[in-house]
């Protein structure tokens, strides 16, 4: 099979869909990699260092995506790229098509057979494939969040870890799965105070274990957040529910009760967002000001950081890109995780929460690929 790796076009966004040692692995199977020219510049692998694992080096978009039949890449299609977009492609990428409908009428208008990564599920449930990008992004957000929260970018002028006869910052983290522990792990790390709120009670027990009681848990309901975010300096949005949009957890009436100068770092905007008045934002315009609350809504964090973020990725993707470029039907036949992954396939919704968020229809893929 051919496949191609285009050059990212999102904003700031400098990873790049395979990494050399992914290029070595995918042409020993017999497959041919077509890659972008400069698509690996921001991940500093240069066109030479591709063209040594075995690929093909095309000038420009167009001669790549014309020529793929597998797009392997790391974020969802931008506008720009629609019309790039080939009849009965494979597309394989971060896709949290949820709040995008316009993204997926065109993959259904093409008969695009998408696959996201971000709903790929492991036999225990788990989501392998976002699980790295998601333990970036968390570390991330409160090394993010503690710069804002400096008082010549806005913020209220705290430093997390305190100093001896100071208050330490505060931090609420709604959601404790990857995104919030590893967040937790930053903050607590510094010397913040940490607190965690979750509907799980399990996972809060597991959370009080790990951090031997060190930091805060609160079940998740109205009350404990709309008091928690009251008395933080910053707050991290942390839910995911795979495919479907982010709860709207955080409301007008939470920010409101903040003080002015806090910092709301929503991790889960690639999913719509859990605020009120959460929108999607950029590395190059970074945040926004809402009641007073600085907001900072990047939907591609990992994005800054390619150094380790790309390589991460390479590790959880590649296996799976291996199965589907040897035979992308009986891939998804053989491995049940992997066709949870798909979101649409040959002009139908086949991710049930993506189908709900749209009030679309939804059909089975088992049902159209047996």
């Amino acid at each position: 099979m051919r496949i191609g790796i285009p050059t990212e076009t999102k904003d700031n966004e400098y990873r790049v869909g395979v990494v050399p040692a992914g290029v070595e692995e995918l042409v020993a199977q017999g497959h041919e990699v077509l890659i972008q020219a400069g698509a690996g510049k921001g991940s500093a692998v240069s066109d030479d260092e591709f063209r040594d694992a075995g690929a093909s080096i095309l000038r420009d978009a167009p001669s790549l995506w014309e020529n793929a039949e597998l797009i392997m890449k790391v974020k969802e299609p931008l506008p720009s790229e629609y019309p790039l977009l080939q009849r009965g492609q494979i597309l394989f990428a971060f896709l949290h098509l949820a709040p995008l409908p316009d993204l997926v009428d065109i993959l259904l208008e093409r008969r695009i057979r998408s696959i996201a990564y971000e709903t790929i599920e492991a036999s225990d449930g788990s989501l392998p494939l976002l699980a790295p990008m998601s333990q970036v992004a968390g570390k991330m957000a409160v090394q993010l969040g503690a710069a804002y929260l400096q008082k010549e970018k806005g913020g209220i002028g705290r430093l997390l870890g305190g100093v001896p006869g100071t208050k330490h910052g505060r931090i609420v983290i709604i959601g404790g799965g990857n995104v919030g522990m590893s967040a937790a792990k930053v903050a607590y790390g510094l010397g913040a105070e940490v607190v965690i709120i979750d509907m799980d009670h399990s996972r809060l027990s597991y959370i009080d274990d790990v951090f031997d009681g060190k930091v805060v848990t609160l079940m998740s309901n109205s009350r404990n957040i709309r008091e928690a975010a009251a008395s933080c300096d910053m707050l991290v949005g942390a839910v995911l529910l795979p495919g479907a949009l982010a709860p709207r957890l955080v409301t007008r009436e939470v920010l409101k009760g903040m003080r002015p100068g806090s910092v709301f770092v929503d991790v889960s905007i690639d999913q719509g967002g859990m605020g009120e008045t959460s929108r999607p934002t950029s590395h190059s315009q970074p945040t926004y000001v809402e009641e007073g609350i600085i907001h900072y809504c990047v939907p591609n964090i990992p994005g800054s950081v390619p150094a380790t973020s790309t390589i991460a990725l390479t590790n959880v993707t590649l296996p799976f890109s291996l199965k589907l470029a040897d035979d992308p039907l009986n891939a998804l036949r053989s491995d049940p995780g992997l066709a949870l992954g798909a979101n649409t396939w040959d002009g139908h919704i086949t991710c049930r929460p993506v189908a709900e968020a749209l009030g679309r229809e939804w059909t089975s893929v088992e049902k159209i690929i047996d």
